[in-house]
């Protein structure tokens, strides 16, 4: 399984970014995928998971700012992401592969740059 993501850049704060990630390839892609970030010298964090089924799981750091949704036919997931702050600064990374809306899944996405500055 492949998961190619795109949609990073720098943004003001309180302004909007939308991320995409698309899987392909053959494999077992698992039933959940999601958004994970990394900021310098932090551990991977999870930000937001989406089921097959539409059911979300987000970090309570985001909720209210950022939504995860995907179109199932495509295999693709996006993340909304709205009144941006210096602390959502990171890379953020696609995942799939897992089960479960609080596990990480064994394939991940190359990484795109959010930077929110002014």
């Amino acid at each position: 399984v492949q998961l190619q993501a795109s949609g990073g850049g720098l943004v003001q704060p309180g302004g909007s970014l939308m991320l995409s990630c698309a899987a392909s390839g053959s494999g077992d892609s698992g039933t959940v995928m999601g958004w994970y970030r990394q900021a310098p010298g932090k551990q991977r964090e999870l930000v937001a998971t989406i089921s097959r089924g539409g059911t979300t799981n987000y970090a309570e750091s985001v909720k209210g700012r950022f939504t995860i949704f995907a179109y199932n036919a495509k295999n693709t997931v996006y993340l909304q992401m709205k009144g941006l702050k210096p602390e959502d600064t990171a890379v953020y990374y696609c995942n799939a592969g897992s089960s479960f809306l609080t596990v990480m899944g064994r394939f991940w996405g190359q990484g795109t740059q959010v930077t929110v500055s002014s």
